[in-house]
């Protein structure tokens, strides 16, 4: 697809990243929530993003931080209210992405009916590998996502096992929320999410095509 931009750089001028939440059942079962009739996302800021090199930071408030590994799909033009027939015309290309959360300040969003913004849309939240090409991709529903720490397997999961596939996913969210080029959807992350510590190495990937590697940090308590 033609750009003004480059999509391989997506993470330094794609505007908007949408978060599903509960798209692979285990997932839902293990954080005790029901399956969703529908989709069920969120937004974070483009400050979220974070490449190798850099530490994800622990934010200052927060004492139980997961990983949430997931396969991310890059917009390459835009949709508005696009038939699940016509979302993937919409596809620029894929990357690896962790959708990082302060769990216990979800847990206590959640019960005071508050939203997830502190817990997801923090600086850092979401770290991302390198642009994949849709080309090179024949089926993103046929891959397996992992993720370790410290060198110890915590997640993996196969995109097949999605509730909702990344047809549904732009057609429901593009009736919503126009995706823009240059957009990120973060498709929803398999069982196995758990805690890191600083210092945690974290290591993803997908099978046969990438890994990427980021190092945790703690963020110092602002002044």
């Amino acid at each position: 697809m033609a750009s003004s931009r480059p999509l391989s750089r997506f993470w330094e001028w794609g505007k908007n990243i949408l978060c599903v939440g509960r798209n692979y059942a285990e997932h839902a079962k293990e954080l005790g929530n029901a399956l969703p009739a529908e989709p069920l996302f969120f937004l974070k800021p483009s400050s979220a993003y974070v490449r190798e090199g850099s530490p994800i930071l622990r934010p200052y408030y927060c004492s139980d931080l997961h990983h949430e590994v997931e396969l991310g799909v890059v917009i390459g033009r835009r949709a508005q209210a696009v038939s699940q027939e016509a979302a993937m015309e919409h596809v620029a290309g894929y990357a690896l992405c962790l959708d990082m959360t302060a769990r216990d300040v979800q847990k206590e969003c959640k019960k005071q009916g508050l939203p997830w913004t502190l817990a997801k849309a923090f600086s850092t939240s979401c770290p991302v590998s390198e642009f994949v090409p849709k080309e090179e991709i024949p089926d993103p529903h046929k891959l397996k996502i992992w993720l370790k720490v410290n060198g110890q397997l915590r997640q993996e999961g196969e995109t097949s096992s999605m509730i909702f596939s990344i047809p549904q996913l732009i057609s429901y969210i593009s009736k919503i929320v126009t995706l823009e080029e240059g957009d990120l959807i973060l498709t929803g992350s398999p069982s196995g999410v758990g805690s890191v510590q600083e210092n945690d190495e974290i290591e993803a990937g997908i099978n046969g095509i990438l890994s990427m590697r980021f190092r945790v940090a703690q963020q110092a308590h602002p002044s």
